[in-house]
């Protein structure tokens, strides 16, 4: 099982704080890991969550959390990239990504969730601060980095 690594607290808060309200929102959480973020949408209120999970021990323990909450959700046990290039619902209006630090294919995420986002939608990936996108804005956290795109 790949070392998992979960937004911390502090990132967490600062994330929905910036992000003020999410409801009725469409939103997606890539490599979601715990699901604390996709959990979060829903508890504050988003319409609807996909979480995209590789690992399905994750992806159960997610849909077993998320499932106490709301019947809003799905997990898809499935690779970020192919998710969101095989996706053909209504484009999302908030993406939050959290691949792990030693991912090789930021370009390519960056490229397919710009796609998949609707008019006025958000992009936020969390990244080490030793690396930078040419994002329209970065926000950083000790050693973590926030980075928005808006379409």
């Amino acid at each position: 099982m790949n070392k998992i690594r979960p937004t911390s607290a502090k990132v967490r808060q600062a994330l929905f704080n910036i992000l003020f309200d999410v409801s009725g929102t469409l939103f997606a959480d890539l490599f979601a890991g715990t699901g604390e973020i996709g959990i979060t949408a829903l508890k504050k209120g988003a319409d609807f969550v996909f979480f995209v999970e590789r690992d399905r021990k994750r992806s159960q323990e997610i849909k077993r959390k998320a499932s106490k909450l709301s019947k809003n959700f799905k997990v898809v046990q499935a690779d970020a990239i192919k998710f969101l290039k095989n996706y053909r619902g209504k484009p999302f209006d908030l993406i939050f990504a959290d691949p792990p630090y030693d991912y090789n294919y930021y370009d390519k995420l960056i490229n397919e969730a710009l796609k998949k986002l609707s008019e006025g939608g958000i992009f936020i990936l969390e990244h080490r601060s030793d690396k930078s996108f040419g994002a329209d804005e970065e926000r950083k956290y000790g050693d973590t980095i926030l980075s928005f795109w808006r379409r």
